[in-house]
């Protein structure tokens, strides 16, 4: 087998590990959770908290209703005890009567636009908890098949390094160093050779060139300096 030949293998290892090494280095970004999740859960939070938040205002206002209209008993029955006969603090109770009543009115009103905030809350927080399931679960699945593609390709990468090992043993280190060289200066170190022409460059190769290349010398295009591999 020709040095060129050799090296051509040994390149298609390499390029095969980099390629396999890229898809590694992208399920690792992908693993973790995906912004499509983190957005569905901050939505479900951010809509439990508003419910929470209506739920104590609710809470809130109907005890605020419950201690106003004790106090509103306790005047009413105070204005109508017939305990009092002075007409300056009936008209003063009646007037507190009435205040009250608007006040009361007033909270009522309110509580009930709050309760309906609240219901359409409790609707708003039953999407985004279906929503969230249904990102989850396909996340989940997504993760899953991750990790199994994680680990096939990590163990592509170690056939790959075994292979590379093998090649290499009869290969001469110089020849290796300069292999390595060419493909760290040009990405692609070996082209093929077709109809005399340079895959690398596209030039037409001299004779001499293309002779000594197929006597299995290891030759270097003249015009790209890449190892050319006659097929």
């Amino acid at each position: 087998m020709s040095i060129a030949r050799q090296l051509y293998q040994l390149q298609e290892v390499d390029l095969e590990f980099e390629s396999t090494e890229q898809t590694v280095r992208q399920i690792t970004r992908q693993l973790g959770e995906s912004e499509a999740l983190v957005g569905a859960r901050n939505n479900l939070v951010a809509g439990r908290q508003r419910l929470e938040e209506l739920r104590r205002q609710q809470r809130s206002g109907e005890w605020e209703i419950e201690n106003l209209v004790g106090k509103l008993t306790k005047v009413e029955e105070e204005l109508y005890s017939g305990r009092i006969r002075s007409p300056k603090e009936l008209s003063n109770l009646q007037h507190e009567v009435e205040t009250l009543k608007v006040h009361r009115n007033q909270l009522e009103t309110k509580a009930l636009e709050i309760m309906e905030q609240a219901e359409q809350a409790a609707g708003s927080v039953g999407v985004a908890e279906n929503e969230f399931k249904i990102v989850e679960a396909e996340w989940r699945q997504q993760q899953q098949q991750l990790s199994v593609n994680l680990e096939r390709s990590k163990a592509v990468l170690t056939d790959l390094i075994q292979k590379w090992s093998q090649l290499v043993i009869g290969i001469e280190s110089s020849l290796i160093d300069t292999y390595q060289a060419v493909k760290r200066q040009k990405g692609i170190a070996v082209v093929r050779v077709e109809q005399g022409i340079c895959g690398g460059c596209r030039i037409l190769l001299p004779v001499t060139e293309l002779q000594r290349s197929r006597s299995g010398t290891m030759v270097r295009c003249g015009g790209c300096g890449r190892i050319l591999y006659l097929a």
